[in-house]
């Protein structure tokens, strides 16, 4: 264990380092952000401007609103002094060695002798900026390169020069994943990297396929974008992302800085790049880069004659029905080998890249893991280059670099002898089955699934698997981690089985990037427009029946959440008595997007969340909870957090939030034992709700009619949220009056079905499975 950072100091208020700041209050620290002296009477107005700036950014960089006052503005003329008090200063000025020197220099007679000091560099050597530094000094100094957006971006590089005291480097890694949640990587002092390095390889391979192979940019994007498991926005639309005088200044200052690396070549700048720069089409910041958005339609470069185009039609084969298979690994292997020019693509991007990362090791990492790891964390790929290497094959990838006069390095070659010594079938770079974090305090449920003993129970979309110490986990495997009938159904076999075994608890979670999408909206949609309502009645009356049952369960459950939880999904996390939240959760009652009200208990949830956050029972003193759980609710709001869950009511303030979404699982499981131990009792029935009846209806129906004559809402808005308002004040009642959770759970399930039957509901839900987005008719 160490010591946690409790204050910060970042010098620097450009674009990475505001966002430092912010992350690091996100973390609960108070920051100090600091930056050069405007020029003007008010010597604050460059770091203010920047902070304005960046509140204002999309996705934004702060949990809640609230977050953003724990970071503390100055300037480097009156406030330098702060940084005598801070446990950790982070620089990130300009990327100038000399600059970076003298500020170090003046840092250094600031600072406490125990103050750890860090550089979040790119390109510029880490050793070279403490120069002329203490030993003192040079033992608590390193790199700690943030990926942009640090908030949204997992991967942290630590660099360590040679000095940097062991126990200064094992600190950091401590806190930047517990309390960042970062995925930490040790990097050594190279140009660029681990990750960077690779990525740029990666990207200078696409803009030659571009300029040199006859491959569109639309093609490349394709066959680097999600049908290889990297992100959608792939090669070009992330370099449109990053910038491309960014990208351009980074070959520039990487070319020279590795003489001796033996494809160095690839990172010499191609001339379509520097014109696009030249013209300032630099990507999304100038609106036109690779891509050009024009009206509706999206353009792209002609690297022949730089004019903005229509896309042409790809000619890539049947690329189509490869994307519908759902296992990346399947996926990988056939595409590789595919016959047409999209085999031949991937087949020559991949040998490169894994190759080129084989060779880098041990220039910028000591393992295969270090490189998959940075290249997950950093750039989102699913698999790493090893992975991806295993899963194609060892022998028959290391055949094909060797049929390619590609270079690969000794230790590859002896690894692959070693195992086939060996006689072992798993995987070459990994011992068994590959692990994504290696840490005690992280579950891997692929590795727990791996042993057949530990499923208890499962059907076709969910099961029960054995989590250890008398803990059992309920795994969605539904598309979307919806709620279907079979998942609702396991459900309810899976608490049966619990309620009537000697285990502790249950914990509800999966390893998915999303807890629950809610509801099954194709289901739903599929009776509805078949007529058979009475089944839907059916299907929602079991609903509200299960997150009933899993609210006054006799034994502790715990929700582990992360990414989106909506609609049912969220409502299951409400009725959850114990909660473990990532942080970067986001949960929303979403349903009047769809047409409809929450239907499974979101409704009383939130109508009881109004009336125990009052003063008293008091109408006035509920009114203004009411009005915020109405428009939240009305106007379908999502969290930006699990914070702001909190806030908007649909998580607790009870619930544990955890920085590192890997933790999750193992600390739900840890929870489910600690309630046990100390004697668990479900919650009280909550059997008095103060509901305020027609006079706080009708200040709710203006609210909405006030919203529609705005124009901010449609007239079939304004209908839902009457809906919303009749049940959420008590249906007919004329006065405030006490009531309880059933009554409401009746108003819900008299106004889901009616609203259900309504066409442009229907139109609705349909445009939804269609597009993925809400329609507003």
């Amino acid at each position: 264990m160490f010591k946690p950072f409790r204050t910060a100091a970042v010098l620097g208020a450009g674009i990475m380092g505001t966002q430092i700041a912010a992350h690091l209050a996100n973390a609960g620290l108070t920051v100090h952000l600091l930056d050069i002296p405007a020029k003007t009477s008010n010597k604050n107005e460059i770091v203010e401007s920047a902070f304005k700036k960046a509140l204002k950014q999309s996705p934004p960089i702060f949990f809640t609103e609230k977050t953003a006052r724990r970071v503390i503005l100055g300037n480097f003329d009156e406030h330098f002094h702060r940084i005598a008090d801070v446990d950790w200063v982070i620089e990130a000025v300009v990327e100038n060695l000399a600059i970076k020197q003298q500020l170090m220099a003046r840092v250094e007679e600031v600072i406490r002798d125990d103050t750890v000091v860090s550089t979040n560099t790119s390109g510029l050597p880490i050793n070279a900026i403490a120069q002329g530094r203490s030993e003192s000094f040079h033992k608590r100094f390193l790199g700690t390169h943030f990926f942009n957006p640090p908030r949204y971006l997992k991967l942290l590089e630590l660099i360590p020069t040679k000095n940097t005291a062991t126990e200064v480097i094992n600190r950091m890694q401590w806190f930047g994943e517990l309390y960042l949640g970062k995925g930490v990587v040790v990097a050594k002092d190279t140009p660029n990297f681990i990750a960077n390095r690779i990525g740029m390889y990666v990207t200078m391979l696409g803009l030659r396929a571009l300029t040199e192979q006859g491959y569109t940019i639309e093609e490349i994007d394709t066959l680097t974008g999600t049908l290889v498991g990297r992100p959608k926005s792939a090669t070009f639309r992330t370099a449109d992302l990053v910038g491309l005088d960014t990208l351009l200044y980074v070959a520039e200052n990487l070319y020279p800085a590795i003489p001796q690396d033996e494809s160095r070549e690839i990172f010499r700048v191609p001339q379509l790049l520097r014109k696009l720069v030249e013209t300032g089409s630099l990507g999304v910041k100038t609106g036109q880069g690779f891509y050009k958005k024009q009206g509706k339609e999206i353009l792209s470069i002609n690297p022949g004659t730089l004019a903005y185009e229509p896309a042409k039609p790809m000619n890539l084969g049947d690329i189509e029905a490869l994307s519908q298979i759902h296992d990346l690994k399947k996926r990988l292997h056939i595409l590789y080998q595919h016959p047409g020019r999209a085999g031949d693509f991937f087949r020559q991007l991949t040998l490169n890249i894994l190759a080129y990362s084989a060779r880098r090791i041990p220039e910028i990492a000591d393992s295969p893991a270090d490189i998959d790891k940075a290249m997950r964390w950093g750039f989102g790929w699913e698999l790493g280059p090893f992975e991806i290497w295993d899963a194609l094959g060892f022998e028959t990838v290391l055949a094909d670099m060797k049929a390619a006069s590609i270079p690969v390095p000794e230790w590859v070659e002896e690894k692959g002898r070693r195992q086939k010594a060996e006689g072992r079938r798993e995987s070459v770079f990994y011992e068994g089955v590959i692990s994504q974090t290696g840490k005690v305090d992280e579950i891997n449920l692929t590795a727990l699934k791996a042993d057949p003993e530990r499923t208890l129970w499962q059907n076709s979309e969910a099961a029960l698997l054995d989590l250890g110490d008398g803990v059992v986990l309920y795994e969605f495997r539904s598309k979307g981690n919806t709620l279907s009938l079979q998942v609702v159904n396991g459900f309810n076999e899976v608490l049966d089985l619990l309620e009537n075994s000697e285990f502790r608890g249950l914990v509800i979670g999966n390893d998915s990037a999303n807890f629950s999408a809610g509801a099954n909206l194709a289901e739903m949609g599929m009776l509805a427009q078949t007529g058979n309502f009475q089944a839907i009645a059916n299907l929602i009356v079991k609903y509200q029946s299960l997150l009933q049952r899993i609210q006054y369960f006799p034994k502790p459950i715990v929700a582990a959440v992360v990414g989106r939880a909506l609609g049912g999904g969220c409502e299951l996390v409400m009725a959850c008595p114990h909660v473990v939240a990532a942080a970067e959760s986001y949960i929303g009652l979403v349903e009047l997007s769809v047409g409809l009200i929450p239907g499974a208990g979101g409704i009383m949830r939130m109508v009881t969340w109004a009336a125990e956050r009052a003063a008293s029972e008091s109408p006035q003193h509920i009114q203004p909870f009411l009005r915020q759980a109405f428009e939240t609710v009305g106007m379908a709001k999502v969290s930006n957090s699990a914070y702001e869950a909190q806030e908007l009511g649909f998580l607790s303030p009870k619930t544990k939030i955890v920085m590192n979404a890997d933790r999750r699982l193992d600390v739900a499981k840890q929870e489910v034992v600690c309630l046990e131990k100390t004697g668990y009792t479900p919650p009280p029935n909550r059997n008095a709700i103060m509901v305020l009846g027609r006079p706080a209806q009708a200040m709710l129906e203006q609210a909405a009619y006030i919203m529609q004559q705005g124009g901010f809402i449609s007239e079939y808005d304004r209908y839902l949220a009457e809906n919303l308002a009749y049940v959420m004040t008590g249906g007919e009642l004329t006065a405030p009056a006490l009531v309880d959770e059933d009554y409401l759970l009746q108003l819900e399930r008299e106004k889901f079905l009616p609203l259900l039957q309504q066409s442009k509901t229907q139109e609705r839900i349909m445009h939804m499975l269609k597009t993925k987005k809400p329609l507003r008719n």
